[in-house]
């Protein structure tokens, strides 16, 4: 099936729309596995792995028996050490140097982003924005740009084709955007978000 979006201007009118290249933004590409096995590379590849707790080697206490094996009423025990004993090491815990990194092909990554995009496409999750260009940085005007396409409470993925400083910083304080250079695009920011708008030159460029 092939797909359209449309391109607005920055008074909130449809202007026009865009065909979308069959060979990027095409059904046949969608694999939910693939897409989500993507996702989980990125997250599992960005997880900052700080946990570590204490081996048996690194607690200080002594091995003797707590108490006497017999006639007491209670469990047998052995020392103090034992790490079903509150406060002290814990067996087969995280040290640290666990490794989550994951790996996939460059193709099944590139099948799994086109498969993604195409999904947003088909439900009406991605429009275009004409090209435009401020003076200076306007968070009050880039506000009122979004406002006009109806977007000004929904989280809102940004996509620019180069970095242009003075619409990087009108739109970065805005609390619910996040700007994105297309080159960047991935699994984790395109599912979650509301809406994503592509700059002209932005989706021209994936677009090939």
């Amino acid at each position: 099936m092939a797909y359209s979006i449309d391109m607005y201007d920055k008074s909130g009118k449809v202007v026009g729309q865009v065909s979308c290249n069959e060979a990027v933004f095409n059904d046949n590409l969608v694999n939910q596995s693939l897409i989500h096995e993507y996702y989980l590379l990125q997250t599992s590849n960005a997880r900052n792995n700080i946990a570590c707790v204490k081996g048996r080697g690194e607690v200080n206490g002594t091995g003797k028996k707590i108490y006497k094996q017999k006639g007491t009423g209670w469990a047998r025990a052995g020392g103090k050490q034992s790490p079903i004993r509150r406060g002290w090491w814990v067996a087969f815990g995280p040290r640290g140097v666990e490794n989550y990194t994951k790996e996939m092909p460059k193709k099944a990554k590139k099948i799994a982003l086109n498969g993604l995009l195409t999904v947003k496409v088909k439900d009406q999750e991605v429009c275009g924005l004409k090209d435009f260009a401020f003076t200076n940085p306007k968070t009050k005007e880039a506000a009122t740009i979004l406002k006009n396409m109806w977007l000004g409470t929904k989280k809102v993925l940004f996509v620019i084709d180069k970095n242009d400083e003075n619409i990087t910083k009108s739109f970065r304080n805005l609390p619910k955007v996040k700007y994105l250079l297309v080159d960047y695009l991935n699994p984790y920011d395109l599912l979650h978000s509301d809406k994503v708008v592509f700059l002209e030159s932005a989706f021209n460029k994936i677009n090939k």
